[in-house]
């Protein structure tokens, strides 16, 4: 039996008083589903993602994820929500610098008063990073900066990953490894939403949906890998 963990209702999203990003968007999510999200560039893909990994707001409509209605929730409400639910994997790394793989992945848990570094360690071994733990980003591949970015979307355990193009950055040997990765999630049980411009990486979901000016303007159905 399904079972809807993210339903958006007529979302619209308005930038500087006249640039319309989302119109009236409706749609819902099953547990478990892996469905991805493709379209030009200016669709408004990367908008509703944020929207619904709760770093962006709507300027009208709704979106509920897991029966709570997070565009009613204030700032500081909408921030806890996201660490408590929401993994996010962005094609740009946004990794610290100067920190370690180990320390950029224990950050996440320092935002819920949590510190457990035997944790960080599976999670990164999950990952394959297990002899890259001591490494600064500068000191990784590409491939390996976006394994930590994977990790540190994990380790606070969220349902519901949110992916960005992650694979954009990367050669094609590093690619699959991610690609992998998130194919591995999806059977763990994990609901992702990941955008993408590549039709062969769209179709290893359950679903696609293509957006054009803000709007869907096709739904359909994948064979699961």
């Amino acid at each position: 039996m399904t079972e809807e963990i993210i339903k958006v209702e007529n979302l619209t999203k308005v930038y500087d008083k006249d640039t319309r990003v989302l119109e009236n968007l409706t749609m819902s999510i099953n547990k478990g589903d892996w469905t991805s999200i493709m379209g030009p560039s200016g669709s408004g893909k990367t908008t509703l993602l944020n929207i619904i990994g709760c770093l962006d707001s709507a300027t009208k409509g709704s979106v509920f994820i897991k029966s709570t209605e997070i565009t009613k929730l204030n700032q500081t409400k909408l921030t806890k929500f996201r660490r408590e639910n929401i993994g996010l994997i962005f094609q740009q790394y946004h990794l610290v610098p100067y920190l370690t793989a180990l320390e950029n992945v224990m950050m996440a848990q320092y935002f819920h008063g949590i510190k457990d570094e035997n944790k960080t360690r599976d999670v990164l071994k999950r990952v394959g990073l297990e002899h890259r733990l001591n490494h600064i980003p500068s000191h990784l591949s590409g491939g390996e900066q976006q394994r930590v970015c994977i990790a540190r979307a994990l380790i606070n355990e969220p349902k519901i990953l949110l992916a960005d193009e992650p694979t954009g950055n990367l050669d094609q040997k590093n690619g699959e490894i991610v690609l992998n990765l998130i194919k591995q999630l999806h059977k763990d049980g994990h609901t992702i939403i990941l955008i993408t411009h590549d039709p062969d990486i769209a179709k290893l979901g359950s679903r696609i949906i293509k957006l054009i000016d803000g709007k869907i303007c096709a739904d359909s159905s994948c064979n699961e890998n």
